[in-house]
C-alpha cells in the first residue's frame, strides 16, 4: 500500500475508537465513537450494518471522500477491523485519521498529532500493530487524569457526568472541526489552529 502526501489524497478513513454496545456508550473511553456519530450527523450520512467487524459510513466533505469507521471488536482489538477495511478499500496510510480519548491532555482540549508513541492507549497500539505503521494522523481528545485514588482503567471506563456535558459537547465539536480542517487545509494548518486553542476557549481544564 503506497503512502501519499495528504494533499494528494482523495479519500480519508476516519476511525473513532470506543467499545460497542449501550453499556459503554457514555464512557470516557468512547468519546471517539461519540465524535464520529456527531460527524456523521453533521454531514447527513447514515451508518451501514456491521461488516468486517466494523460499522461504516461513506460520505463526502469538501469534495473529498470519507469513510467513517467504528470498530466493533472492542478497544483492544480495534486494529483487527481497521486493517480489514483499509486493505479491502486500498486506503493510503497517510489518509488515516484516528480519533481517540487521551488521558494526558486536559479535559476539553484537543491535540492533533502524527505518529509517536501510543501513550498506553491500547486501541491506538492495536492499530499500529495490525497495520505495522504508526505515523497515522491522530486527533487526541483530552479527558484529563483520574481523580486521586482512582485507576486510569476505571476512569476511562466511567461515564461522563451530567455537569460535564457542556465540556463534552465542546470536545466533540473540536474533534469535528479538527477532522474537517485536516481534510480541507492539511495537517500543519489544522494543527496550528486546533493545538493553540487555550483552556479558557474550551472550558475549565478540571471540573469540580
Amino acid at each position: 500500500m503506497k503512502l501519499l502526501d495528504e494533499s494528494d489524497s482523495k479519500m480519508f478513513a476516519v476511525i473513532g475508537l470506543g467499545n460497542p454496545g449501550p453499556k459503554y456508550s457514555r464512557h470516557r473511553h468512547n468519546v471517539g465513537f461519540m465524535t464520529l456519530d456527531a460527524l456523521a450527523d453533521d454531514l447527513g450520512a447514515a451508518w451501514s450494518p456491521i461488516r468486517n467487524e466494523a460499522i461504516t459510513c461513506a460520505t463526502e466533505y469538501a469534495n473529498r471522500k470519507l469513510i467513517l469507521i467504528k470498530p466493533q471488536t472492542f478497544m483492544n482489538l480495534s486494529g483487527k477491523a481497521v486493517n480489514k477495511i483499509i486493505s479491502n478499500r486500498n486506503i493510503n496510510y497517510g489518509s488515516l485519521i484516528v480519533i481517540h480519548d487521551e488521558l494526558d491532555i486536559n479535559f476539553g482540549r484537543v491535540r492533533i498529532k502524527v505518529g509517536g508513541g501510543d501513550g498506553g492507549h491500547r486501541g491506538v497500539r492495536s492499530i499500529s500493530d495490525s497495520i505495522r505503521f504508526r505515523d497515522f494522523i491522530r486527533i487526541r481528545l483530552g479527558i484529563g487524569r483520574p481523580p486521586e485514588g482512582m485507576t486510569a482503567e476505571a476512569f476511562v471506563l466511567s461515564s461522563f457526568q451530567l455537569y460535564e456535558g457542556p465540556i463534552v459537547k465542546r470536545l466533540i465539536d473540536l474533534g469535528i472541526q479538527a477532522t474537517k480542517l485536516i481534510v480541507t487545509d492539511g495537517i500543519e494548518r489544522a494543527r496550528n489552529t486546533i493545538n493553540t486553542i487555550k483552556d479558557d476557549e474550551t472550558g475549565p481544564s478540571t471540573v469540580q
